[in-house]
């Protein structure tokens, strides 16, 4: 394996407008290709926006009709996997030659369910991989549906195993285990967490997986809702803006691009698959440190 550069793409959606936001997508896209990145990372369900701040008419014990119409609007634009907006994305992955990680609302075709899922893309203009979150954090159960757990896979590519977790899903050590297990190299951590603690966390997975960490966040505000959206916002919301916080670390917690605050952006770094090496000569979590002898781990694995 060669070095190679990857992008990560902090940006906003066009807020609960999956046409406008996929168009915007594919603008950064090309922008990221001009570096010459051959993988190209974006933010937790940037199609069609992170609902922040949005309580779709709930309360414990109670839902109103408006609320109910709020999440008709989002699931309105949640996209099908596969579908024409995949089908989009893979043709813009192709004509980049990049392989493109990206998080989308995504609309099951059967149950109508939605769920927050992590979308990969080769070169070849190929939908890779799908993995759904598997655990909604707090108000998102409201709208996101649970994984089930089988697609943890790491990709294995020319570029090396790739692979990754949605944002609070990195705070489970097993699922992390679950990565660790099959030698992932380049871990993927799209999140709509920006706060310094998060930073933290990323730092831990790259020196405790001996891996490369991409980690990619939405900035956003709230001039970047549409105005009746606004209106159901709090006026000073304690989670808005979304500050970013994208980074790049290398295998030893170096950081290597960013941290990028206060506005969209895309931050760059060459990927050494050497300094992988390297960083496990003193530190390998599912190898010379493993202790199988000690500990069992298993995990459900997809049947496809």
């Amino acid at each position: 394996m060669s070095p190679f550069l990857a992008s990560v793409v902090q940006a906003a959606p066009v807020f609960f407008d999956k046409e406008k936001t996929l168009q915007k997508v594919g603008e950064l896209i090309h922008e990221a290709a001009k570096n010459k990145s051959q993988l190209i990372l974006f933010p937790e369900v940037i199609i069609p926006g992170y609902p922040r701040g949005l309580i779709f008419g709930t309360s414990v014990g109670g839902r109103t009709p408006d609320g109910r119409e709020l999440f008709l609007r989002y699931w309105e634009n949640a996209i099908e996997v596969p579908g024409k907006e995949t089908l989009q994305l893979a043709n813009w992955a192709k004509a980049t030659k990049s392989y493109i990680a990206i998080g989308v609302t995504e609309k099951d075709k059967i149950s109508d369910t939605l769920y927050c899922s992590l979308l990969y893309f080769s070169p070849e203009g190929q939908l890779l991989h799908r993995h759904r979150k598997m655990k909604p954090t707090a108000a998102e159960r409201i709208i996101w549906g649970e994984g089930d757990g089988s697609d943890l896979n790491v990709l294995e590519t020319p570029l090396g195993k790739i692979g990754g977790l949605i944002c609070w899903e990195n705070y489970m050590p097993l699922a992390r285990m679950g990565l660790y297990q099959q030698g992932i190299d380049i871990y993927l951590a799209p999140t709509a967490d920006c706060r310094d603690s998060w930073q933290a966390t990323l730092t831990h997975i790259a020196c405790e997986g001996r891996c490369f960490v991409l980690g990619c966040n939405q900035y956003l505000t709230k001039d970047h809702y549409p105005p009746d959206l606004q209106k159901l916002l709090q006026h000073d919301h304690p989670s808005l803006p979304s500050t970013g916080g994208s980074v790049i670390i290398s295998p030893l917690g170096k950081v290597m691009a960013g941290p990028l605050y206060q506005k969209e952006g895309v931050i760059t770094a060459e990927i050494d698959p050497r300094e992988i090496i390297k960083a496990k000569m003193d530190f390998d979590v599912i190898g010379h440190y493993a202790r199988p002898d000690v500990f069992s781990f298993e995990w459900r694995k997809s049947k496809n």
